[in-house]
Parts: C-alpha cells; sequence; structure tokens
C-alpha cells in the first residue's frame, strides 16, 4: 500500500514542509545543479527555495557538459556562478553593475563574452551548486562549461553568517543553498543598498539585519522556522551527522 503524500512537496503529512513556503517573485531567474544525493535528503533546502521562487529550476546531475537543460540555459542566459572558487569576485556594487549592465570591462566578464557572442542580448541567471563541499566540487571539476563560466562569491560577513542548524557541515557557519541563493540574489538585484554600504564600510562583522535580504528575507524567516520543524524530529540526545 502506497503512502500518502502531500500532493505539494511530495512528503508524508507528518513531514510536509508547505507551511515554510514563502511566494517571491524572483527577478533574477535561478538554477540550481543538484547532486544526485541531494534529491531524497529530507534536510536539504533546496525543494523549499523551489517551491518559493517563482522563476527557479533543478537540474539533477554531477557532470553537465552534455546535459540538455543546462545546455539550454546557456543559450538562454548569462549565466553566472555562484562558486567559491579561485577566480570567484565578491559581489559589490561595482560588479553587480558591471554584469547586469554587460559592462565588459572586467576580465573574468570579458573573457567569458568572447565565447558568447550574444551575451548582451541574453538576460541574467544566477547558477548555483547544491551538494556538500567534497560533491559541489565534484560536480564544478566533472564539467568544463562550469568552469569557464563567470564566479562570484558573498561577501564574508554574508557567507559566514549561516543558520543552518540540520546539518553538520565542513566549515563553521557555512550558508545553506537557500541561505547563499537569497543573500546574491538581493545583491544581484540591487534590492538593498544596507549591503553595499557595509561593504563599503569593510566591516565584516557587521550584524546581519532583514535589510540584507530585501524581499527575500520573508523566506529566511521561513527557512528557521524549517529547521526548527526538522530539529523537532530529531531525539535530543542524538547528534548531528556528518554530511
Amino acid at each position: 500500500m502506497s503512502r500518502t503524500l502531500c500532493p505539494c512537496c511530495q512528503r508524508p503529512p507528518k513531514a510536509c514542509i508547505c507551511t515554510f513556503i514563502a511566494d517571491i517573485e524572483n527577478d533574477i531567474h535561478l538554477v540550481v545543479l543538484q547532486h544526485p544525493s541531494e534529491v531524497s535528503q529530507t534536510k536539504g533546502t533546496v525543494a523549499l527555495l523551489a517551491k518559493s521562487l517563482q522563476s527557479c529550476q533543478v537540474i539533477v546531475g554531477e557532470s553537465f557538459d552534455e546535459e540538455a537543460s543546462f545546455l539550454q540555459m546557456m543559450e538562454q542566459y548569462q549565466l553566472v556562478l555562484l562558486y567559491p572558487g579561485e577566480q570567484a569576485q565578491t559581489l559589490d556594487q561595482n560588479l553587480v553593475m558591471k554584469l547586469t549592465n554587460h559592462d565588459q570591462s572586467n576580465e573574468n566578464i570579458e573573457t567569458h563574452a568572447k565565447s558568447n557572442t550574444n551575451t548582451e542580448a541574453k538576460p541574467l541567471c544566477l547558477l548555483i551548486l547544491d551538494g556538500t563541499w567534497k560533491k559541489a566540487y565534484r560536480m564544478f571539476m566533472l564539467s568544463t562549461k562550469l568552469q569557464q563560466l563567470p564566479q562570484v562569491c558573498l561577501p564574508d560577513y554574508l557567507a559566514n553568517t549561516g543558520q543552518y542548524l540540520i546539518r553538520k557541515v565542513a566549515k563553521k557557519n557555512a550558508l545553506s543553498s537557500l541561505e547563499a541563493s537569497c543573500y546574491a540574489l538581493a545583491l544581484l538585484e540591487q534590492s538593498t543598498e544596507q549591503i553595499y554600504d557595509s561593504a563599503e564600510q569593510g566591516n565584516d562583522s557587521v550584524p546581519i539585519t532583514p535589510e540584507h535580504a530585501g524581499k527575500y528575507q520573508p523566506l529566511l524567516e521561513k527557512f528557521q522556522q524549517f529547521n526548527q520543524f526538522q530539529l523537532s524530529f530529531r531525539p535530543a540526545n542524538k547528534s548531528l551527522k556528518e554530511t
């Protein structure tokens, strides 16, 4: 006999996450490249993220050079990869202006433009990798086309403020995919000047306030509730498992 599942989130009634969905109309399309091992991970945040954002696509795989859905995204959008690699540039006001205005004076962006002659006509799209650090690195290394994309990262004062309480991660205070996407989209869409003001002051220890996430703050608040909901299933004496 098959289990009864929520028609929206496809989870059993007691584990339904629909109450944590926040309906948000993001201006910049988000594409999540998700490692196969994350698809059935109940503590993962992409399911909540994808249900909340009106413009979001999830592509499951490990290598994407020949993935049809990904190749279609490359044709349709100007892809920017949120990934803290060696070539990553911090999302600040100047970089965002170059990306959103298609200003190719930036060396990394200019190199990308030479291999994509129609870049200026394409809308911007944020691309993230969903998986543990090791799996995300493997996904990146297996896909030459990913390595060729412009890489961006969040300012330290945002990148080190994760509230992902339900999974143990390799880096302390690391952001979940949901948190990283919300902050990156807020920066790219320039929905709040406070993020830029803090960066210009060079203050990496600035307290994070709702203004930092702009219109994505309701989703971050729902995410905190999601954390507590998931913790309620865990015995008090049970420690987090390594991911």
